[in-house]
């Protein structure tokens, strides 16, 4: 057995929560064969040790219970090396994930960091849904395009509601489609964040493509995410797939701010009376078993889709509506989770050594 059969067997290794095999993603760094000895060497992007144990038992059903195999794990946080940062002028960033498409990610990603540059905040939004970049028609962004400081060859990041923004949609011409692969969407999402003159921020929301692929594992191996976010509606058939987002997060190692609910219940135009027409305290279940808060519950309101469609976010234009007020308070909830979390960093960096 050589080398290459070594590793069209290791492509059956699918990594945790993923769709994509361990050498596919390039975490298989060296094959050593010694006779009948197999040595294997592995680097991946998670320090859970669920993680490397199900990819080391994997191996060895595959190859044999005398494999010698080697996983290299992120150093933990306690430990002297930092962990990687493409956008070190950044001070936290937080990812707007989902299981599945159409639960309103990009409406929430605008909204939310809107109400937090409302709050005093320096904030950027980047659109990494690469395949529906839909953020510069909220923004009302569609005719403009960055331009390029020549001095340093970064792209400015263009201007809306007090905020800071660069989407792949603005790259493109509107209509066109991407066949991307994954290491070209990979690679986009690693220079939105390192070829944009971004500046001194205090948080960039960051609007993912929907599932748990490709754009969420080189986000979590480019920068330190300070933040999860969740996104989902209170249908069972989208909350399987936001526990599966949550999911991602925890194997990630990335903090979960919590769960925003959108969709959640109808508010008659006429009448005010609350419909539950889509089901009611299912987010909040599903928030109870991964230990996190349920952020907002944004109801259905026209003037949500009205402001998506005409490029005005409602929490800037309608701040008194039900919907806005749920964003608003989203952003207060998500601010107070990162402070507690920078003060906890903080107390342990104060502790006195133990001999």
């Amino acid at each position: 057995m050589n080398k290459q059969d070594i590793l069209n067997k290791l492509k059956y290794v699918i990594y945790p929560n993923f769709k994509r095999d361990i050498v596919d993603f390039g975490f298989v760094k060296n094959v050593e064969i010694d006779g009948e000895n197999v040595e294997i060497s592995l680097e991946i992007p998670s320090n859970n040790p669920e993680v490397a144990k199900k990819i080391h038992s994997e191996i060895l059903q595959i190859l044999g219970d005398k494999t010698k195999i080697h996983i290299k794990t992120p150093q933990l946080e306690n430990e002297t090396k930092k962990s990687k940062n493409i956008a070190p002028n950044i001070k936290n960033f937080v990812m707007i994930s989902s299981g599945k498409g159409g639960v309103g990610k990009s409406t929430t990603s605008v909204n939310l960091a809107i109400a937090l540059a409302q709050m005093g905040k320096k904030v950027g939004l980047l659109d990494a849904d690469i395949y529906g970049p839909n953020i510069p028609r909220m923004l009302s962004l569609t005719a403009q395009k960055p331009l390029v400081d020549e001095s340093v060859m970064k792209l400015i990041p263009l201007k809306a509601y007090g905020i800071k923004v660069i989407s792949m949609g603005m790259m493109y011409e509107e209509g066109q489609s991407l066949i991307w692969r994954g290491p070209m969407i990979m690679r986009a999402i690693e220079q939105m964040l390192s070829d944009v003159l971004w500046g001194d921020l205090d948080m960039l929301i960051i609007d993912m493509p929907p599932g748990t692929g490709d754009a969420q594992l080189t986000l979590a191996q480019s920068v330190p995410v300070s933040a999860g976010i969740s996104v989902t509606t209170p249908q069972l058939v989208a909350l399987d797939d936001s526990a599966r987002s949550l999911d991602m997060f925890n194997r990630l190692n990335i903090p979960i701010a919590g769960i925003i609910e959108n969709m959640s219940g109808f508010i008659c135009p006429k009448c005010g009376e609350h419909y539950d027409i889509f089901g009611k305290g299912t987010a909040i279940e599903l928030a109870n078993t991964n230990k996190c808060d349920v952020l907002a519950q944004v109801p259905i309101e026209g003037k949500i889709r009205e402001g998506g469609d005409e490029g005005k976010p409602i929490v800037f234009f309608e701040p008194n509506s039900a919907g806005a007020k749920e964003y608003i308070k989203a952003a207060h909830k998500l601010n107070d989770f990162l402070e507690k979390a920078k003060g906890k960093a903080s107390n342990a960096e104060i502790q006195p050594i133990k001999h």
